[in-house]
Parts: C-alpha cells; structure tokens; sequence
C-alpha cells in the first residue's frame, strides 16, 4: 500500500471508531500476532530501555502469541483474556509476579491498539491483574551496597551514581554532566513520565560529576552490568533496579519526606512511593528502642 493510501486508510478507520463501527479491510482481518508485532515496532521501540524491549518481545513470542496470537484482533474479549491468565497461571512455570509483569503487557499492548485505532475499546478486563503479596522492596544492604562502590570502574562509578540519585537505569545511561546546575535535571527524553524533575547530589557525588564530561554512564546493556556487578561482587541477587530501590529506602530511613522523595523518584501518584514507607523490621526495632528510651509514652503508667 501507498503512503498516501496508509493516511487515508488510518482516517477511515479512525472516522468509522468514532461512528462505532468496526474498521474494515485489512486492518479488520488482524490478528493479534500481527498488531502485537506493531506495538514492539512502535510503541515498544521507542519508550522503553533496551532491556525492556527484549522483555517485552520474548513475553509476546512465548505467551501471548502462543496463546492468543491467531484469534482477530477485532473479535478479542474480555473472556479470551481471563483464559488467558487461567492459562499463564496453570499451564506455564511463572511465578505469580510474572503472570502480573505478562499481563501488563497485554494491558499495555491493548491500550496502544486503542490509542491507534485499531480497536474502538480495549477488552482488557477490570479485576484480571492477580493480587501480590505485598512484600517490601528489595533492596540492598549498606555492606552490599559498599561493595558496589567499590567495584572497578567503570563498573563502581555507576554503583555510586545509581545509589546516589535513585534513577532508573535508562535514566542512567541517558544522563549528562551537562544536566548537573545544583541538582542534577533528569531531563524528558529520559524520564519513563516524560516530566523534568531535580534530584538533589551529596557533594562528593556532585564532585565527580563535575569531573567528567559528556554521558554519565558509558554501558547501555543493564544486563550485561548486573553480570559483572555479580562476579565482582558475588551478590547474586543483584539486579540494577535495586539501586533506586536502596535510594528510596535510605532517604526514608533518614527521616526525608515521602513528598519529597516522590518528587525525586518521578512518581506519578504517591501510592507508588508509599511503599518505601512501610519499615522493614530492623527499623522498627530501632525506632521502638528509641521511643522506650525516651519519655513515658502517652496513654501509659508510670511505676
């Protein structure tokens, strides 16, 4: 097909959603395999790290596209995609977290065939994510995350840049010198909400980004980094995302504002950063150790 004939054609199918009907030709002879491989060209391709789209292309070849790949795209329902998840959860070996991470996907992936015109609604249905445990972030322990630091560079540079600002890792690799004026601009084109947000930098760190020039961080494969941190480290959980979380965590534990820290994450809502609230145990046990040792507590006897 034309150029031309595509624009038309994308008129017509965009001008028939708005009258409520169903596009027609070949656009309605769809399946999902053909508008899933679409949305990695697309969408996929341009707002996610690299990572993420290699993610986001094995989970479409290994579930969706096995399961769901021949139905038309047009005749998808909201009960295909509750025998979907049936399916993810019975007939494969994911765990719990995994058939939510799948299915976000599908979420996603429907949402942009909306947003294309290629269905007038997505089918996805209210209720189908699983429900997850709630468990507190993984995140890293200050011995571990000293070992990091450490590490030869440029391998330790990065711990201490992560650990230092809470960026996610595709904000990492996209960070400049540059962007340090005071606090450091984590800037649109790297942002996962698109918005410009200021990170506060301790001193030192900022002293090292002053140094440099140019990108902040050389590796673009966060993979490749989290093998090398794990050899040099031997922590063998160790994933990059754990460095934003360990920032979080840390920023609470000193008393920062959850205000603030939603503000430096790039939160959209605070419920996402509330999180990081909730204390881990040995954090309870100092602050119960500090309130004994202090005053009488309100409400109780004295002896």
């Amino acid at each position: 097909m034309r150029p031309g004939a595509q624009r038309i054609s994308g008129l017509l199918i965009i001008d028939s959603l708005k009258e409520g009907r169903e596009p027609a030709g070949e656009e309605q002879g769809l399946t999902v395999s053909e508008a899933a491989a679409r949305w990695l060209r697309s969408y996929v391709q341009t707002q996610r790290s690299e990572q993420g789209r290699q993610l986001a292309a094995q989970r479409v070849r290994d579930y969706l596209a096995r399961h769901l790949g021949g139905r038309l795209l047009q005749s998808l329902s909201a009960e295909d995609l509750r025998g979907y998840r049936v399916w993810l959860e019975g007939r494969t070996r994911l765990s719990l977290t995994s058939v939510s991470h799948v299915l976000s996907d599908a979420r996603c992936f429907l949402r942009w065939c909306q947003d294309s015109a290629l269905l007038p609604a997505s089918p996805f249905p209210r209720r189908l994510m699983p429900r997850l445990q709630e468990r507190m972030p993984d995140r890293l322990t200050d011995r571990e995350a000293l070992l990091l630091e450490r590490m030869d560079e440029p391998y330790g540079w990065i711990a201490r840049l992560g650990l230092g600002t809470g960026l996610r890792w595709g904000e990492l690799t996209q960070a400049r010198a540059e962007d340090l004026q005071g606090t450091l601009f984590v800037v649109g084109r790297s942002t996962k909400s698109r918005r410009l947000r200021r990170v506060p930098i301790r001193a030192e760190l900022a002293g090292e980004i002053a140094a440099r020039s140019g990108a902040l961080v050389s590796l673009e494969d966060g993979f490749h980094f989290s093998l090398q941190a794990r050899r040099l480290t031997g922590i063998a959980r160790f994933h990059p995302h754990m460095m934003r979380h360990t920032y979080a965590c840390r920023w609470i534990e000193a008393g920062g504002s959850l205000a603030a820290l939603q503000e430096i994450l790039g939160h959209a809502s605070v419920t996402t950063t509330q999180r990081y609230a909730r204390l881990g145990g040995d954090m309870v046990r100092r602050e119960a150790e500090r309130v004994f040792a202090g005053p009488v507590m309100p409400g109780t006897v004295s002896a």
